[in-house]
């Protein structure tokens, strides 16, 4: 990727399209734009995560496996928005994909099954890596709907798939780790 801004504002964008990598102007509500935009969203939330895994890490060194695990996944997030911004760029690799399916074995094993639904709680480090899983199911979505018109590669796809299912079992590995309860869901009572 030899294109570099050396400009932040253009003034291009301020009749509401955007420029693609390829040369197209699209509005700014384009599924790939929007598309890209989950994206950069999840990897802001990932690295919000991070951040607080690796302040929190001295007081449980348990934390410091899944700042190892996850920061690798902001730099294919990257690459991610570089393919759905540039689509003959291809940058994930199905290793990547392997890579996440085995943590998640690991980490799944080492939590146990599921006995209940969980809810995003029970420390601010718990409930950042289930607002990191919800936004990955939002990029998922938008990538889905773009997919729908313009066909995406199928590992692009599937990693923004396993991430999610990385960062549920990474919310629940953060709270065996720090020793808090899962927050489990309640029904409502009939009455």
């Amino acid at each position: 990727m030899g294109y570099r801004l050396s400009k932040i504002y253009t003034r291009t964008g301020d009749a509401g399209q955007t420029g693609l990598a390829d040369g197209r102007r699209v509005a700014k509500d384009h599924p790939r734009i929007e598309a890209i935009g989950e994206v950069d969203t999840l990897n802001s939330q990932l690295g919000l995560l991070i951040a607080c895994l690796a302040e929190e890490r001295a007081g449980c060194p348990g934390l410091g496996e899944l700042v190892e695990v996850l920061a690798p996944c902001q730099h294919r997030l990257f690459d991610l928005g570089g393919e759905l911004a540039m689509p003959e760029y291809h940058a994930l690799q199905a290793a990547e994909i392997e890579r996440l399916e085995a943590v998640i074995d690991r980490w799944n094993e080492e939590v146990g099954p599921l006995t209940n639904f969980i809810l995003p709680g029970g420390s601010k480090l718990i409930a950042q890596a289930h607002l990191c899983r919800s936004s990955a199911r939002t990029a998922e979505r938008r990538c889905g709907q773009l997919h729908a018109s313009e066909p995406l590669r199928g590992e692009l796809l599937a990693y923004i798939n396993r991430l999610s299912d990385l960062l549920f079992v990474a919310a629940r590995l953060i709270a065996m780790r720090q020793g808090i309860d899962e927050v489990l869901w309640q029904a409502a009572v009939k009455g």
